[in-house]
């Protein structure tokens, strides 16, 4: 009798948990290089009008590096081999002509962080059309994916000086290979080496009332920049040359208005250069309005990487300055 109550229980507690086993859709993670994107359409859509108007908004040139270098580096692939790991890439446009005139977002469809842009049309106009009306929200959903995805890989291992928290009273979550260089009472430097050249993040504050009036905008930010270059980040020793850090006075800065941890900011990307030594490269600055502790928060990025891409390196710290956290 014993075993068999034992017997009738287990098949009880076994029937309980079929009953509430519910099937599962587990997804595999999304693969890829950073900023890369899978674009899936016939060989002959590709090589006419319509690969055209995708390599024209996809393949644009990135704002603010020293020399042109595509917005993402596409792959073209045509449907019939689009299968196995090509169907778990990150970002995938997918274009068709089909008896349907429309364009989407799949979100996780083959993997996971991923984004599917599914764009059809009965011609080539109306996928162009679609493609054009489509095209600035699948760049800023592919961008928001891709910049989700590098801050996921800080998290791995991350510095733990905390001279930002002491400074600034912020969170940053900057990888561990990058150090503390240079430390003022209102600045700090941080930077890691490359292959040719270094990164470098840089943080200061500035008073709220900073930037009096949009008309002078960019002028007021130029000022700033070369006043802190000027004290805190020095070029190299010339003989008879005062060499300092500058924005470029050949190429005016791109302004654009953002929001960084629910402030009010502004992105700015130019050009940067050491005043009488060649020497030059991109940067990324945010200036953030922090009204509850009455100043311009100051975060900015830039790459020294001669001969070398650097729209890889200048997201890498997007990304990085994007993850500020106000204590």
């Amino acid at each position: 009798m014993k075993k068999l109550r034992t017997l009738l229980s287990l098949l009880v507690f076994t029937s309980i948990i079929s009953c509430n086993d519910k099937p599962q859709n587990y997804l595999p993670g999304s693969i890829g290089a950073i900023n890369s994107v899978t674009v899936v359409m016939d060989n002959e859509l590709w090589k006419g009008e319509v690969g055209d108007k995708v390599r024209e908004h996809f393949a644009a040139t990135t704002v603010g590096l020293t020399w042109e270098e595509p917005l993402f580096t596409i792959s073209h692939v045509p449907p019939r081999v689009f299968t196995g790991a090509l169907r778990n890439t990150r970002s995938i446009v997918y274009v068709q002509l089909d008896t349907l005139n429309s364009s989407h977002i799949k979100k996780d469809m083959y993997a996971t962080p991923q984004r599917v842009a599914v764009i059809k049309g009965k011609s080539n106009q109306e996928i162009i059309k679609n493609i054009d009306t489509k095209v600035s929200e699948i760049i800023e959903t592919f961008k928001n994916v891709e910049l989700k995805e590098a801050q996921t890989r800080f998290l791995k291992s991350l510095n733990k000086e905390g001279v930002l928290e002491k400074r600034f009273n912020i969170s940053l979550n900057v990888p561990s290979i990058y150090k503390v260089g240079r430390q003022e009472d209102n600045f700090v430097w941080m930077s890691r080496e490359i292959q040719k050249g270094n990164m470098n993040i840089i943080a200061y504050e500035m008073p709220e009332n900073s930037f009096s009036t949009d008309s002078t905008l960019v002028r007021d930010i130029v000022r700033m920049r070369d006043s802190i270059g000027s004290l805190y980040i020095p070029g190299t020793d010339v003989p008879g040359r005062v060499t300092h850090m500058r924005t470029e006075p050949a190429f005016s800065p791109s302004v654009f208005p953002v929001e960084i941890a629910g402030k009010k900011a502004v992105e700015v990307r130019g050009i940067w250069d050491i005043k009488n030594y060649p020497m030059a490269g991109p940067f990324i600055t945010y200036i953030i309005n922090d009204k509850e502790n009455n100043r311009k928060l100051v975060l900015e990025g830039f790459t020294f990487a001669p001969a070398t891409n650097k729209r890889d390196y200048m997201f890498e710290l997007e990304a990085i300055l994007k993850t500020v956290k106000f204590k």
